[in-house]
């Protein structure tokens, strides 16, 4: 993630309308929005009146978050999983795929404990990934123009550009660069890696940490996930 142009990029849509038709689906008060990034999420969860605790180990996202401004209630921590406190919160919310950067099956058997700790009886856990099956870097690799964004400090025009190393062992390598739409000149790079977990290992893995009640749906509607299905939304109980 490039806060530069990160919300720029990623525009409202139906994935965010169906995290937010979630949490009032389950009634959450208290969150946790962790791998929060910028806020982009994180502020309509506070203007739908949410008590928020908003977690990433980036500070540079989290110090771009906090000069939004929020309605609502948030606490901003530069952190990780292992700051969630425990037995605080009705719902713990991963979106935009965070649960994609947890390469190792260490770090994400962590992530999912961390959470089960942080969590009140029957607090849900709701998160999103992609279905590999689905092949989506295949799609990502024929894609060969530029994203386009703006420098808003300093009005320049910006280009985001995409180079891929592939697909290795379950896990998705490639770099992102913003440039200089006018001068070429580029800014910033950055190596960006996400794992692909099938949905019965990711499951599974609930299972064993003591999540019951695993709904999985498919593709941002209230539908149960297939194999053809391109996102799983995640959704369980402590």
């Amino acid at each position: 993630m490039i806060p530069l142009v990160y919300d720029q990029v990623n525009r409202w849509g139906k994935d965010d309308e169906f995290f937010i038709a979630n949490l009032k689906k389950v009634n959450a008060k208290k969150i946790a929005d962790l791998g929060c990034g910028t806020g982009r999420l994180t502020s309509h969860f506070a203007k739908a009146g949410y008590h928020i605790t908003a977690i990433d180990p980036n500070e540079e996202a989290i110090n771009y978050a906090k000069k939004q401004e929020y309605p609502g209630e948030v606490t901003w921590i530069v952190g990780y999983s292992s700051d969630l406190q425990t037995n605080a919160f009705d719902t713990v919310i991963m979106t935009a795929n965070v649960a994609q950067v947890f390469l190792t099956d260490e770090s994400w058997k962590n992530v999912i404990s961390d959470v089960y700790r942080s969590l009140k009886p029957g607090g849900h856990f709701i998160f999103d990934t992609r279905n590999p099956l689905a092949k989506v870097w295949e799609q990502w690799e024929k894609d060969l123009t530029p994203d386009l964004a703006t420098n808003e400090a300093t009005g320049e025009p910006l280009e985001i550009w995409t180079e891929y190393d592939g697909f290795k062992e379950g896990v998705f390598t490639f770099y992102e660069s913003v440039q200089n739409a006018r001068t070429k000149e580029v800014l910033i790079r950055e190596k960006m890696q996400l794992k692909f977990r099938t949905q019965e290992e990711i499951r599974q893995s609930l299972q064993e940490e003591g999540f019951s009640q695993i709904q999985v749906y498919g593709d941002w509607e209230f539908k149960q996930a297939t194999e053809e299905t391109k996102s799983f939304i995640f959704n369980c109980v402590k």
